[in-house]
């Protein structure tokens, strides 16, 4: 069985190679790539998220397919606020906020009702999966 570093390089490769598209378990799905500075390290690291749309804003979730703790990403992000995002072919330099609240609730209630596996996640951990919005730098 594919190692996740393994199935992230092959994603990475075919969302790049096919303008933001990507086939298997994330065909169809909104895919984007997100690169954060590393909390630690300082180096860049890329990671194919699924995200939600919501106006001028991108939404993603940390949530780690419901592990007991957050991704690296999330964590990276916490820490160094700027990422680099790509959808499809554009390319935008973005900050990272965490949701809170009601806001929180809501934009994870509607990414669970687009994609079921999310209600899964937060049923299978005892943390709260962090909301992430993503907004252009002005």
């Amino acid at each position: 069985m594919m190692d996740l570093k393994e199935m992230n390089r092959r994603n990475i490769e075919e969302f790049r190679a096919n303008r933001g598209k990507v086939g298997g378990r994330f065909e169809g799905a909104p895919m984007l790539l997100l690169t954060t500075t590393g909390a630690k390290s300082g180096k860049s690291y890329t990671t194919p998220l699924m995200y939600l749309p919501d106006g001028d804003r991108i939404v993603v979730f940390a949530s780690k397919g419901g592990a007991p703790s957050h991704p690296d990403w999330y964590r990276n992000l916490v820490a160094n606020p700027k990422v680099t995002v790509e959808v499809g072919a554009d390319t935008r330099e973005m900050t990272a906020t965490s949701a809170t609240g009601p806001e929180r609730d809501e934009l994870y209630t509607r990414q669970a009702e687009a994609y079921p596996q999310f209600a899964e996640y937060q049923q299978k951990t005892t943390r709260q999966i962090p909301v992430v919005i993503l907004e252009r730098e002005s």
